[in-house]
């Protein structure tokens, strides 16, 4: 590694940097992002991600061929290439953000890839209930709730293996991430909402943290560049600015061109009706698909998820990676909501 792009302390532009999971907003922005700094990027990713000036490897983290090829001659890799989803079979979760990330450390370790920038998730240590200015508490697959959770918290044990071994590994977990282009949370929201079908549990005054597009990417270089000096850490990534739930749902919503939503569901039968559709939603295959949702409309994750407190004391965060967000949830919104008048409605 040449001491002008990684030195003990940072991993400074003109460093050859991969990116997995490339097609997807966070890490095509990030890709971009970097291409603009001056990073050597490399992406990995089954479509094309589009990002200009940068290498692209097309295929799967369960292609072991395919993952050789990207990670070799990298200084540093941000792995965000994962399965997300409240619904799907288990096998699928597990063949990605389990085994392929298995395949893609093991490829990064034989070949002398020492930097790791490990995308996972709060949900890997969420049991279901509130979570108040709370850290990063260690990955718990036995008690995370549902198949994506479950996978991303062993797949965060097997990075941190990796760490103990001597690879550096840093561990930033962002939470809800929303914004212009997002084909995941936002668009989800405002679709059911668009349709009828967006329920506020119980009073929606629970407070979650969430996190904006543009100071998730400016978190995730921060992180690369200070990898070296801050590895072995684990740090949930928000705004820091606890919002009631129901508040959030409905900016999110009237933001994407919607009307706010109106209808309520006690958090009890919701989650009880999450349940029922799980079990129909696996033996049927799907149900009826929500417009532009492919999801059921609820799970015992969703409900707990919309129904209990979530929010992240982001001290630590702050100071590790020398970095603050830029933009408020309140101007989020408004971008979001011009982002949609210019695009005639598109998210």
């Amino acid at each position: 590694m040449s001491p002008k792009t990684v030195t003990d302390h940072e991993i400074l532009p003109g460093s050859r940097v991969l990116v997995t999971g490339a097609s997807g907003l966070l890490g095509r922005s990030v890709a971009r992002r970097l291409v603009e700094l001056g990073y050597e990027v490399t992406t990995l990713q089954r479509s094309s991600a589009g990002v200009d000036g940068a290498h692209e490897v097309r295929g799967s983290l369960s292609d072991p061929d395919v993952v050789a090829r990207a990670v070799q001659g990298q200084h540093a890799i941000i792995h965000m290439a994962a399965k997300v989803s409240v619904s799907g079979r288990r096998e699928d979760f597990v063949e990605i953000n389990v085994r392929g990330t298995e395949r893609l450390l093991e490829a990064a370790w034989a070949a002398g890839v020492d930097n790791v920038l490990h995308v996972s998730s709060p949900s890997v240590a969420h049991g279901g209930s509130s979570l108040v200015g709370e850290g990063a508490g260690p990955a718990d697959p036995q008690h995370a709730e549902g198949n994506y959770a479950q996978t991303k918290a062993e797949a965060e044990l097997i990075a941190e293996t990796y760490g103990s071994a001597g690879m550096k590994v840093l561990v930033i977990r962002p939470h809800l991430i929303w914004g212009p282009g997002d084909g995941q949370l936002t668009h989800r929201i405002v679709a059911r909402a668009r349709s009828g079908r967006l329920p506020i549990l119980g009073s929606g005054a629970a407070l979650v943290d969430t996190l904006y597009i543009d100071n998730a990417v400016d978190a995730f270089v921060a992180g690369l560049r200070r990898l070296p000096a801050i590895h072995g850490q684990r740090l949930v990534l928000t705004n820091g600015e606890p919002r009631p739930i129901g508040e959030l749902l409905m900016g999110i919503a009237e933001a994407g061109g919607a009307k706010r939503p109106r209808m309520r569901v006690a958090p009890g039968i919701a989650k009880a009706a999450g349940a029922a559709v799980e079990k129909l939603w696996a033996a049927a295959g799907r149900i009826t698909q929500m417009p532009g949702d492919g999801e059921p409309p609820m799970t015992r994750f969703l409900a707990e998820q919309l129904s209990t407190a979530h929010w992240f004391d982001q001290r630590r965060t702050r100071a590790a990676l020398d970095w603050a967000p830029s933009i408020s949830i309140d101007d989020g919104l408004q971008r979001l909501a011009d982002h949609v008048r210019r695009t005639g409605g598109v998210l």
